[in-house]
């Protein structure tokens, strides 16, 4: 059987089998390679059909016998085709990129772009740019004339273009430039898709910067390729049909709201609905500190609890297609809402004050729970994309919530 597969440095986060099956491709790999090992493979290595990602398209570049127009010009190969003994190099990056910048309804034309990164999928994006029409590319390195220590000296750009791993799964939660930085910037796209929105994409949606990450490009790039495998030309509207059923299937599902309110219960019955892994942060922490948490509370105090439980949710939520359920008290560290929104849509789940249960929870067995309740009721909202009463019984709102997340895929 013919082998097809992603060539990279680290493949762990790598999307792209899920987004082949769903491209009817054949049986597609993950081939990960130091880089003493990825010239030889893609010279003699068991296939018909390779991506190339980080940090070998340049090397894949040089080592094709035939390349396409694109990928001559741009300098990078993302997609080998071996046909008999000649290999044959394409950017479907370039079309990837196109295609998600004309989707997201942004307008580079005569605008000065930032794009961050000099690698191969800089080279794609910085072509792209140029056949989009767009006015100054720059294109920001670490050493180079332009660099991040002068980066400032181009704050007039209007569109900026993240093509560097800073922010990628795992290392979450980073972003390569202070948006603030920047007063007239328009449009800021991301090219990493995992996690679905990087720190930079939540940076600018604080901002009110219209963004897109780099999902619809992966998605895009992917059925470029695919065709090229097969030998087939399919339409493109099968890329929509394929980001949505990908969002909807790695979104995480996080709820929040007061101790007792119904996480546990109602999340559980939303994980076997849509096929998602249940956790319970809570129970996570019960786990790393190999005690229950009344001791916790009682030996180290709340304060240590916190830092905890930042921790646990900082580690849960980089992961995809969960649901999650969170302890009350969550919300009250600020900290803790960029992870959650990373990859998940965010669900207070509420209900009266007087059905809440107490028990096994130590700040509801020594408090006025109304009083909590009116503290922490701003903090839920803000944290929240959607509220859903859990007054009735666990499946119907469990049912809301899965209705919540068809809506939410689709915007």
């Amino acid at each position: 059987m013919e082998r097809y597969g992603l060539l990279g440095e680290k493949l762990s986060h790598s999307l792209s089998p899920l987004v082949h099956s769903k491209l009817c491709s054949v049986p597609y790999d993950l081939f990960e390679k130091s880089p003493d090992g990825a010239e030889d493979f893609i010279r003699n290595g068991d296939f018909a059909g390779i991506n190339v990602t980080i940090p070998y398209k340049v090397t894949a570049c040089c080592l094709c016998d035939v390349l396409s127009p694109e990928a001559e010009r741009i300098g990078a190969v993302n997609t080998v085709v071996r046909r008999g003994d000649t290999l044959y190099g394409y950017n479907t990056d370039y079309f990837g990129f196109i295609y998600s910048v004309r989707r997201s309804g942004a307008d580079v034309a005569g605008k000065k772009c930032l794009v961050l990164g000099s690698g191969g999928a800089s080279k794609a994006v910085t072509a792209a740019l140029r056949d989009l029409g767009a006015g100054e590319i720059k294109v920001i390195s670490r050493s180079g004339e332009d660099n991040y220590g002068n980066i400032s000296r181009h704050r007039d750009a209007r569109v900026i273009v993240n093509a560097t791993p800073l922010g990628m799964y795992p290392n979450c939660g980073v972003s390569p430039v202070d948006l603030n930085t920047f007063p007239d910037v328009e449009f800021v796209y991301d090219l990493i898709f995992n996690p679905m929105k990087t720190k930079l994409l939540l940076d600018a949606e604080r901002l009110g910067i219209p963004s897109d990450g780099g999902l619809r490009m992966l998605v895009a790039q992917a059925k470029k390729s695919s065709d090229l495998f097969l030998g087939v030309e399919r339409d493109d509207g099968v890329i929509e049909e394929i980001c949505l059923a990908v969002r909807r299937m790695a979104l995480n599902v996080i709820l929040v709201g007061m101790p007792g309110s119904g996480k546990t219960r109602v999340g559980k019955l939303v994980a076997e609905a849509t096929g998602k892994r249940f956790v319970d942060s809570d129970e996570e922490i019960v786990r790393w500190e190999g005690r229950p948490i009344p001791e916790i509370f009682e030996k180290e105090g709340e304060g240590y609890f916190r830092r905890v439980e930042s921790e646990v949710i900082r580690d849960i939520c980089r992961e995809t297609g969960l649901v999650v359920a969170t302890g009350g008290g969550c919300v009250t560290v600020e900290e803790n809402r960029d992870p959650m929104l990373q990859n998940g849509m965010i669900v207070r789940l509420d209900r009266d004050v007087s059905k809440l249960a107490k028990r096994g929870r130590p700040l509801s067995l020594g408090g006025d729970l109304r009083v909590m309740l009116e503290k922490r009721a701003p903090l839920y909202d803000s944290f929240s994309d959607f509220t859903v009463k859990n007054e009735t019984s666990p499946q119907n709102a469990a049912r809301e919530i899965i209705s919540l997340l068809e809506r939410y895929v689709k915007k």
